[in-house]
C-alpha cells in the first residue's frame, strides 16, 4: 500500500472541553473517518484521553499512540502541552500499517489439541510461571532428571525455538487467549532434549484469564512430521520483530485501544466494575507488550552478529525525555522526578534508540520500587574519556553482594510482583557494552540506588 507522505510534525489545538479546534490534514481526516470534525469532541480516544490528562495535570505529556484506521493502524508518537486553556498537540512520528488478516480454523486446532494427549503435563499462571508439573499417564511423558521447579519463570527452562513457518505458536496463543500447538522448544543449557508443547488457555469464573495448561511431548516421540526436524530455522532479527508484529503486537494494540476507550467512556457511563475490568485489560495487556519486547530484544542482542549505530547522543536531552515518559506514573505514586536543566548538555557517541530504552528501563525501575513520596534524580557528568548519566533514588539500594547478579537473565532480586520480566537490566548492559560502555551500580549519596550508564564521551 502507497502511503501518503506526511509533514514532520502533524499539530492540532484542543480546547479544555475536548473540542478540536484546529488540526493538520492528516489529523483532521482520522478524526472525520472517526465521525467528528472541526470544533466538535475529538473523536479519536487514545488522543481525547491524552488531551484530557495533560490539562488536569497541567504537564506536558509525550507517548506513543496507536489508533485504527479504515486502511490500517497508525502509530504515532504524541506530544500534549497545556497551553492556556487549550492543548497543543504534536506528532513527531506518524506510521501507517496495513491491515494483517489471519484465517484461523479455530475447531481444527482444538482438535489438534485434543488429538496431542501424551507427555507430561505443565501448568503456568499470567505471569508465566511453573504452578506445577505432572508425568504423563502410561509411561509416555516421563519428567526429566531435573524437572522445572514451581515458581520458576517458563522461559528460564524452555528456550523457545520457531516452527518451520519462523513463527512461535505460544506467543500467538497468548495474544489471542487460544490453544497453541507444535511450538519447538529446547530445555535452557541443554541442546540435546527438545519438546513439542501444546496448551491451552484457563479461565476464572469471571472469564480472566488466570494461566495456560499444555503438555511438554519430548521430539523422538512426536507425531507432527514438520517438528521432526533436528534443527530448527533461526530467524534474523529483523524477521522475528515482523513475526512479532504480526502475530502480537497488532491484536495488542487494538486490545489495549478497544479497553482504554471503553474505560474512559465516551459512549455513555458504565458501572464502575466494568470501568475497572477496562483498566485491568488495558493494563494486563500493555504487561505482555513490554514481555513481547523483552522477548524481541532478547532474541536480538545474543545474535552474534548484533550491532548498534554510532551516532552523537547528548546523554542529558535522553535524561529529559526519560523522565518525561515516567511523569505520570511517578505523579500517581507520589514520586518527584528531576531531570536535568533544559541547558544541561552532555555529548556521547551511542545509538539514540538504545540509549533512550535504557534510561526508561533505568528510571522506570527507579519509579517501580522507590518509597513513595520520594525523589528520583537523573544527573549527568564526564569522567575522562566516558560520559555518564545516573539515576539515584530513595529506596533499599542494592546489596553489594547482588550488583553483578542483578544483571543476569531473569533475576529480578526475590521480588514476587509483577513488575517486569526480569531482563530488563540483562538488555540494557547488553545494549550498553555494545555501544562501547557499560551500566555500573552503587550507593546513592542519600541512600538508596545509583545506576549508571557508561558511554564514550563526544570531544
Amino acid at each position: 500500500m502507497n502511503m501518503p507522505a506526511h509533514p514532520a510534525v502533524i499539530r492540532a489545538t484542543v480546547a479544555a472541553d475536548g473540542r478540536l479546534l484546529s488540526a493538520d490534514a492528516p489529523l483532521l481526516a482520522l478524526q472525520q473517518e472517526a465521525g467528528g470534525d472541526l470544533g466538535e469532541m475529538i473523536a479519536i480516544p487514545q488522543l481525547a484521553a491524552m488531551a484530557r490528562l495533560a490539562a488536569r495535570l497541567g504537564v506536558t505529556l509525550s507517548r506513543p499512540v496507536a489508533a485504527a484506521a479504515e486502511r490500517g493502524d497508525i502509530d504515532m508518537w504524541v506530544r500534549a502541552k497545556p497551553d492556556g486553556q487549550n492543548v497543543q498537540m504534536a506528532v513527531i512520528d506518524w506510521h501507517e500499517r496495513s491491515p494483517v488478516s489471519a484465517n484461523i480454523d479455530l475447531a481444527q486446532r482444538d482438535m489438534d489439541i485434543a488429538a496431542l494427549s501424551e507427555g507430561w503435563t505443565w501448568q503456568i499462571d499470567t505471569q508465566l510461571r511453573f504452578q506445577m508439573v505432572l508425568e504423563g499417564q502410561g509411561g509416555q511423558g516421563v519428567l526429566p532428571g531435573a524437572p522445572p521447579v514451581p515458581g520458576s519463570p517458563f522461559t528460564s527452562y524452555f528456550e523457545l525455538r520457531p516452527n518451520g513457518e519462523g513463527d512461535l505458536p505460544i506467543l500467538r496463543g497468548f495474544a489471542q487467549r487460544r490453544a497453541f500447538r507444535g511450538q519447538l522448544a529446547a530445555l535452557t543449557g541443554d541442546g540435546e532434549q527438545h519438546f513439542a508443547l501444546s496448551g491451552f488457555p484457563m479461565f476464572d469464573l469471571g472469564g480472566q484469564l488466570v494461566g495456560y495448561r499444555g503438555k511438554a511431548l519430548p521430539m523422538d516421540r512426536a507425531i507432527m512430521a514438520p517438528l521432526a526436524a533436528p534443527e530448527p530455522t533461526v530467524l534474523y532479527p529483523a524477521e522475528f520483530g515482523k513475526r512479532l508484529d504480526r502475530s502480537l503486537r497488532q491484536p495488542l494494540g487494538r486490545i489495549i485501544a478497544n479497553a482504554d476507550s471503553i474505560g474512559s467512556q465516551f459512549e455513555g457511563p458504565l458501572r464502575p466494575d466494568y470501568v475497572g475490568y477496562a483498566h485491568d485489560i488495558a493494563s494486563a495487556g500493555r504487561h505482555l507488550m513490554a514481555l513481547i519486547d523483552d522477548l524481541a530484544d532478547l532474541q536480538a542482542i545474543d545474535r552474534p552478529d548484533f550491532a548498534v549505530v554510532a551516532e552523537e547522543v547528548d546523554l542529558a536531552d535522553i535524561g529529559r525525555r526519560a523522565a518525561g515518559l515516567f511523569l505520570v506514573k511517578a505523579l500517581d505514586r507520589g514520586i518527584c522526578v528531576v531531570a536535568p536543566e533544559a541547558e544541561v548538555s552532555e555529548l556521547a557517541v551511542g545509538e539514540f534508540r538504545r540509549a533512550l530504552q535504557i534510561l526508561m528501563n533505568l528510571v522506570g525501575n527507579a519509579v517501580r520500587y522507590a518509597p513513595e513520596g520520594s525523589t528520583v534524580r537523573i544527573e549527568t557528568g564526564r569522567d575522562g574519556e566516558q560520559a555518564w548519566i545516573a539515576v539515584l533514588d530513595q529506596g533499599d539500594g542494592v546489596p553489594t553482594d547482588s550488583r553483578e547478579r542483578i544483571f543476569d537473565k531473569f533475576e529480578r532480586l526475590g521480588r514476587s510482583d509483577a513488575g517486569g520480566s526480569g531482563l530488563g537490566l540483562y538488555i540494557s548492559r547488553r545494549l550498553a557494552r555494545a555501544m562501547g560502555g557499560d551500566i555500573r551500580v552503587d550507593d546513592a549519596p542519600e541512600g538508596g540506588a545509583r545506576f549508571a550508564l557508561l558511554l564514550p564521551a563526544l570531544g
